[in-house]
Protein backbone atom coordinates (compact mmCIF):
# COMPACT_ATOMS: atom_id res chain seq x y z
CA UNK A 1 0.00 0.00 0.00
CA UNK A 2 1.51 3.51 -0.87
CA UNK A 3 -0.45 6.36 0.05
CA UNK A 4 0.41 9.99 -0.06
CA UNK A 5 -0.84 13.60 1.87
CA UNK A 6 -0.04 16.98 0.23
CA UNK A 7 0.55 19.42 2.97
CA UNK A 8 0.00 22.89 1.47
CA UNK A 9 -0.89 26.54 2.85
CA UNK A 10 -2.67 25.09 6.07
CA UNK A 11 -4.79 22.32 3.62
CA UNK A 12 -4.38 18.50 3.03
CA UNK A 13 -4.76 16.27 0.18
CA UNK A 14 -4.69 12.73 0.19
CA UNK A 15 -4.40 10.50 -3.29
CA UNK A 16 -1.97 8.57 -5.13
CA UNK A 17 1.05 9.54 -7.17
CA UNK A 18 -0.86 12.33 -8.89
CA UNK A 19 0.06 14.09 -6.37
CA UNK A 20 3.96 14.18 -6.69
CA UNK A 21 4.22 16.46 -9.91
CA UNK A 22 1.85 18.84 -7.49
CA UNK A 23 4.07 18.89 -4.85
CA UNK A 24 7.05 19.29 -7.02
CA UNK A 25 5.24 22.50 -8.78
CA UNK A 26 4.43 23.76 -4.98
CA UNK A 27 7.69 24.72 -3.36
CA UNK A 28 6.01 26.05 -0.27
CA UNK A 29 4.46 22.30 0.24
CA UNK A 30 5.75 19.38 1.55
CA UNK A 31 4.36 15.21 1.17
CA UNK A 32 3.91 12.64 3.19
CA UNK A 33 4.81 8.72 1.60
CA UNK A 34 3.50 5.96 3.59
CA UNK A 35 4.48 2.41 2.96
CA UNK A 36 3.24 -0.91 3.77
CA UNK A 37 3.26 -4.16 2.20
CA UNK A 38 4.81 -2.73 -1.04
CA UNK A 39 7.44 -5.11 -3.51
CA UNK A 40 10.78 -4.63 -2.09
CA UNK A 41 12.31 -3.80 -5.34
CA UNK A 42 9.85 -1.47 -6.74
CA UNK A 43 9.42 0.22 -3.68
CA UNK A 44 13.46 0.72 -3.52
CA UNK A 45 13.43 2.48 -7.33
CA UNK A 46 10.41 4.41 -6.64
CA UNK A 47 12.30 5.74 -3.15
CA UNK A 48 15.37 6.63 -4.82
CA UNK A 49 13.86 8.39 -8.16
CA UNK A 50 11.33 10.77 -6.98
CA UNK A 51 12.64 11.03 -2.85
CA UNK A 52 16.83 10.85 -3.68
CA UNK A 53 17.11 8.01 -0.58
CA UNK A 54 19.93 6.95 -0.14
CA UNK A 55 20.59 2.89 -1.38
CA UNK A 56 22.39 1.56 1.80
CA UNK A 57 19.47 3.29 4.21
CA UNK A 58 16.57 1.65 1.84
CA UNK A 59 17.93 -1.50 2.40
CA UNK A 60 18.10 -1.45 5.87
CA UNK A 61 14.61 -0.27 6.92
CA UNK A 62 13.54 -3.16 4.16
CA UNK A 63 15.04 -6.22 6.21
CA UNK A 64 12.70 -7.78 8.44
CA UNK A 65 15.28 -7.42 11.69
CA UNK A 66 17.11 -4.37 12.54
CA UNK A 67 18.47 -2.53 15.71
CA UNK A 68 16.90 1.08 15.63
CA UNK A 69 19.40 3.69 14.13
CA UNK A 70 20.01 7.03 12.92
CA UNK A 71 21.73 8.55 10.12
CA UNK A 72 21.54 11.98 8.82
CA UNK A 73 22.34 12.79 5.41
CA UNK A 74 22.96 16.19 3.34
CA UNK A 75 19.47 16.50 2.34
CA UNK A 76 17.18 14.48 4.90
CA UNK A 77 17.60 12.63 8.09
CA UNK A 78 16.47 8.76 8.28
CA UNK A 79 15.80 6.91 11.71
CA UNK A 80 14.47 3.49 12.02
CA UNK A 81 12.48 2.98 15.00
CA UNK A 82 11.26 -0.25 16.87
CA UNK A 83 7.69 0.38 18.36
CA UNK A 84 5.14 -1.48 20.31
CA UNK A 85 2.98 -3.60 18.37
CA UNK A 86 -1.13 -2.50 18.50
CA UNK A 87 -1.26 -5.70 20.90
CA UNK A 88 1.62 -5.29 23.11
CA UNK A 89 0.64 -4.09 26.71
CA UNK A 90 2.83 -6.37 28.57
CA UNK A 91 6.43 -7.91 28.65
CA UNK A 92 5.41 -9.98 26.32
CA UNK A 93 5.29 -7.87 24.14
CA UNK A 94 5.94 -7.59 20.11
CA UNK A 95 7.52 -4.94 17.68
CA UNK A 96 7.25 -3.96 14.33
CA UNK A 97 9.72 -1.75 11.99
CA UNK A 98 8.92 1.56 11.38
CA UNK A 99 11.63 3.63 9.36
CA UNK A 100 11.41 7.57 8.95
CA UNK A 101 12.97 9.48 6.15
CA UNK A 102 12.64 12.66 6.81
CA UNK A 103 13.35 16.28 5.41
CA UNK A 104 11.55 19.82 5.37
CA UNK A 105 9.58 19.40 2.26
CA UNK A 106 8.88 15.53 2.72
CA UNK A 107 8.20 12.42 5.53
CA UNK A 108 8.75 9.16 4.23
CA UNK A 109 7.09 6.09 6.48
CA UNK A 110 7.42 2.51 5.97
CA UNK A 111 6.45 0.05 8.72
CA UNK A 112 6.15 -3.57 8.82
CA UNK A 113 2.40 -3.84 10.93
CA UNK A 114 -0.24 -1.96 11.29
CA UNK A 115 0.47 1.55 13.22
CA UNK A 116 -2.57 2.57 15.42
CA UNK A 117 -0.96 6.00 16.65
CA UNK A 118 0.42 6.38 13.11
CA UNK A 119 -3.27 6.61 11.77
CA UNK A 120 -4.29 8.72 14.20
CA UNK A 121 -1.75 11.36 13.19
CA UNK A 122 -2.54 10.54 9.36
CA UNK A 123 -6.08 11.44 10.33
CA UNK A 124 -5.61 14.18 12.36
CA UNK A 125 -3.30 15.72 10.01
CA UNK A 126 -6.42 15.07 7.13
CA UNK A 127 -8.81 16.77 9.39
CA UNK A 128 -7.50 19.54 10.80
CA UNK A 129 -5.15 20.95 8.10
CA UNK A 130 -1.00 20.91 8.42
CA UNK A 131 -0.40 24.51 10.08
CA UNK A 132 1.70 23.80 12.60
CA UNK A 133 2.63 20.23 11.78
CA UNK A 134 6.02 19.49 9.47
CA UNK A 135 7.80 16.58 8.63
CA UNK A 136 10.05 17.07 11.62
CA UNK A 137 6.76 17.35 14.04
CA UNK A 138 5.68 13.64 13.43
CA UNK A 139 9.12 12.37 13.33
CA UNK A 140 9.04 14.08 17.01
CA UNK A 141 5.77 12.57 17.55
CA UNK A 142 6.20 9.31 16.87
CA UNK A 143 9.16 9.27 18.85
CA UNK A 144 7.90 10.33 21.76
CA UNK A 145 5.29 7.90 21.90
CA UNK A 146 7.31 5.02 21.39
CA UNK A 147 9.32 6.25 24.37
CA UNK A 148 5.85 6.34 26.41
CA UNK A 149 4.60 3.02 25.24
CA UNK A 150 7.96 1.13 26.50
CA UNK A 151 7.67 3.09 29.86
CA UNK A 152 3.66 2.33 30.20
CA UNK A 153 4.90 -1.35 30.30
CA UNK A 154 7.55 -1.13 32.72
CA UNK A 155 5.69 1.25 35.15
CA UNK A 156 2.89 -1.34 34.95
CA UNK A 157 5.24 -4.27 35.71
CA UNK A 158 6.36 -2.24 39.14
CA UNK A 159 2.57 -2.84 40.32
CA UNK A 160 2.70 -6.09 40.08
CA UNK A 161 5.99 -7.11 41.31
CA UNK A 162 4.67 -5.20 44.85
CA UNK A 163 1.92 -8.14 44.70
CA UNK A 164 4.18 -11.12 43.66
CA UNK A 165 6.75 -9.82 46.44
CA UNK A 166 3.85 -10.38 49.30
CA UNK A 167 2.28 -13.42 47.24
CA UNK A 168 5.74 -14.84 47.36
CA UNK A 169 6.18 -14.48 51.12
CA UNK A 170 2.97 -15.67 51.92
CA UNK A 171 2.48 -18.85 49.55
CA UNK A 172 5.47 -19.15 46.75
CA UNK A 173 3.96 -21.48 44.39
CA UNK A 174 5.58 -22.83 40.94
CA UNK A 175 3.21 -20.20 38.88
CA UNK A 176 4.53 -17.16 40.32
CA UNK A 177 8.35 -18.66 39.44
CA UNK A 178 7.50 -18.86 36.28
CA UNK A 179 5.61 -15.65 36.12
CA UNK A 180 8.74 -14.26 37.32
CA UNK A 181 11.05 -15.76 34.98
CA UNK A 182 8.98 -14.94 31.63
CA UNK A 183 9.31 -10.87 33.57
CA UNK A 184 13.19 -11.65 33.31
CA UNK A 185 13.06 -12.78 29.76
CA UNK A 186 11.38 -9.63 28.22
CA UNK A 187 13.07 -7.21 30.25
CA UNK A 188 16.57 -8.70 28.95
CA UNK A 189 14.71 -7.96 25.69
CA UNK A 190 13.59 -4.88 26.17
CA UNK A 191 16.65 -3.85 28.24
CA UNK A 192 18.45 -4.62 24.59
CA UNK A 193 16.23 -2.74 22.44
CA UNK A 194 16.01 0.53 25.22
CA UNK A 195 19.75 0.74 25.10
CA UNK A 196 20.02 0.53 21.30
CA UNK A 197 17.41 3.84 21.77
CA UNK A 198 19.51 5.50 24.44
CA UNK A 199 22.23 5.60 21.87
CA UNK A 200 19.78 6.60 18.72
CA UNK A 201 18.30 9.54 20.60
CA UNK A 202 21.27 10.61 22.26
CA UNK A 203 22.94 10.77 18.45
CA UNK A 204 19.91 12.47 17.27
CA UNK A 205 20.57 15.46 19.96
CA UNK A 206 23.71 16.14 19.24
CA UNK A 207 23.47 16.15 15.43
CA UNK A 208 20.10 18.59 15.75
CA UNK A 209 21.97 20.68 18.30
CA UNK A 210 24.74 20.86 15.73
CA UNK A 211 22.32 22.01 12.65
CA UNK A 212 20.31 24.41 15.42
CA UNK A 213 17.23 22.76 14.96
CA UNK A 214 14.17 23.19 17.42
CA UNK A 215 13.43 20.37 17.58
CA UNK A 216 17.06 19.12 19.59
CA UNK A 217 14.84 20.14 22.88
CA UNK A 218 11.92 17.41 21.88
CA UNK A 219 14.70 14.90 21.27
CA UNK A 220 16.24 16.08 24.35
CA UNK A 221 13.63 15.04 26.43
CA UNK A 222 12.88 12.09 24.50
CA UNK A 223 16.71 10.78 25.17
CA UNK A 224 16.07 11.97 28.95
CA UNK A 225 12.98 9.60 28.50
CA UNK A 226 14.61 6.47 27.07
CA UNK A 227 17.53 6.52 29.85
CA UNK A 228 15.09 6.90 32.29
CA UNK A 229 13.32 3.81 31.68
CA UNK A 230 16.31 1.85 29.95
CA UNK A 231 17.42 2.42 34.16
CA UNK A 232 14.33 1.21 34.94
CA UNK A 233 14.55 -2.12 33.43
CA UNK A 234 17.67 -2.62 34.60
CA UNK A 235 16.47 -2.00 38.11
CA UNK A 236 13.08 -4.39 37.47
CA UNK A 237 15.53 -7.15 36.49
CA UNK A 238 17.79 -6.71 39.75
CA UNK A 239 14.50 -7.05 41.68
CA UNK A 240 13.24 -9.65 39.86
CA UNK A 241 16.43 -11.67 39.96
CA UNK A 242 15.89 -11.06 43.85
CA UNK A 243 12.67 -12.26 43.83
CA UNK A 244 13.55 -15.41 42.02
CA UNK A 245 16.87 -15.73 44.65
CA UNK A 246 13.94 -15.54 47.57
CA UNK A 247 11.74 -18.44 45.96
CA UNK A 248 14.76 -21.01 45.70
CA UNK A 249 16.10 -20.15 49.30
CA UNK A 250 12.08 -20.58 50.96
CA UNK A 251 11.99 -23.75 48.55
CA UNK A 252 15.40 -24.82 49.71
CA UNK A 253 13.94 -24.21 53.62
CA UNK A 254 10.95 -25.54 53.20
CA UNK A 255 12.54 -28.87 51.73
CA UNK A 256 15.20 -28.88 54.89
CA UNK A 257 12.51 -28.95 56.69
CA UNK A 258 11.09 -31.84 55.34
CA UNK A 259 14.35 -33.71 55.31
CA UNK A 260 14.41 -33.22 59.08
CA UNK A 261 11.44 -34.26 59.72
CA UNK A 262 12.15 -37.37 57.39
CA UNK A 263 15.50 -37.89 58.81
CA UNK A 264 14.21 -37.76 62.53
CA UNK A 265 11.17 -40.62 61.79
CA UNK A 266 14.09 -42.71 60.21
CA UNK A 267 16.39 -42.20 63.29
CA UNK A 268 14.07 -43.13 65.63
CA UNK A 269 12.39 -46.67 63.42
CA UNK A 270 15.67 -47.66 62.28
CA UNK A 271 16.52 -49.12 66.33
CA UNK A 272 12.80 -50.06 66.62
CA UNK A 273 12.93 -51.77 62.91
CA UNK A 274 16.07 -53.61 64.17
CA UNK A 275 14.10 -54.92 67.07
CA UNK A 276 11.25 -56.00 65.26
CA UNK A 277 13.72 -57.72 63.08
CA UNK A 278 15.35 -59.56 65.30
CA UNK A 279 12.35 -60.91 67.32
CA UNK A 280 10.66 -61.65 64.85
CA UNK A 281 12.89 -64.56 63.30
CA UNK A 282 11.40 -67.10 65.28
CA UNK A 283 13.78 -69.49 65.93
CA UNK A 284 13.49 -72.47 68.54
CA UNK A 285 15.94 -71.26 70.95
CA UNK A 286 16.30 -67.98 71.22
CA UNK A 287 16.03 -67.26 75.30
CA UNK A 288 13.29 -64.47 75.20
CA UNK A 289 10.92 -66.33 72.82
CA UNK A 290 8.92 -68.51 76.06
CA UNK A 291 9.04 -65.29 78.26
CA UNK A 292 5.68 -64.52 79.58
CA UNK A 293 5.90 -61.12 79.56
CA UNK A 294 8.98 -60.60 76.82
CA UNK A 295 6.50 -58.83 74.56
CA UNK A 296 5.63 -56.23 76.85
CA UNK A 297 9.24 -55.64 77.73
CA UNK A 298 9.94 -54.93 74.15
CA UNK A 299 7.38 -52.57 73.95
CA UNK A 300 8.91 -50.67 76.69
CA UNK A 301 12.22 -50.71 75.47
CA UNK A 302 11.30 -49.62 71.78
CA UNK A 303 8.58 -46.98 73.33
CA UNK A 304 11.67 -45.95 75.69
CA UNK A 305 13.87 -45.58 72.91
CA UNK A 306 11.34 -43.10 71.27
CA UNK A 307 11.06 -41.04 74.40
CA UNK A 308 15.07 -40.91 74.39
CA UNK A 309 15.32 -40.15 70.67
CA UNK A 310 12.69 -37.44 71.12
CA UNK A 311 14.12 -35.72 74.08
CA UNK A 312 17.45 -35.78 72.38
CA UNK A 313 15.89 -34.19 69.27
CA UNK A 314 14.93 -31.52 71.41
CA UNK A 315 17.53 -30.74 72.46
CA UNK A 316 19.30 -30.19 70.01
CA UNK A 317 16.65 -28.12 68.71
CA UNK A 318 15.29 -30.18 66.20
CA UNK A 319 11.93 -30.07 66.89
Amino acid sequence: MMQFMLCHNNTTQVGGQELLEQWQNKPDSWIWLDLYAEPAEQEREFLEQHFALEHGAIIEAQRDRHPPSFEIFKNHIYLLLKPLDAESDSLDFGTLQLAMFASDCFLVTRRSKESPYLAKLWSTLQQNGCKHEAPMSIVTAMSRRVAQRYGNVLLNLEQRLDVIEDELFDSPTDELMKELVGYNTGLRKMHRILAYYENVFANVREQLHKTGSHHHDDFHDIYALIERFNSLSTLYQSVITDLIEAYISLNGHRLNQIMKVLTIVTVIFVPLTLLVGIYGMNFENMPELKSQHGYYILLTVMSGIAVVMLYLFRRVRWL
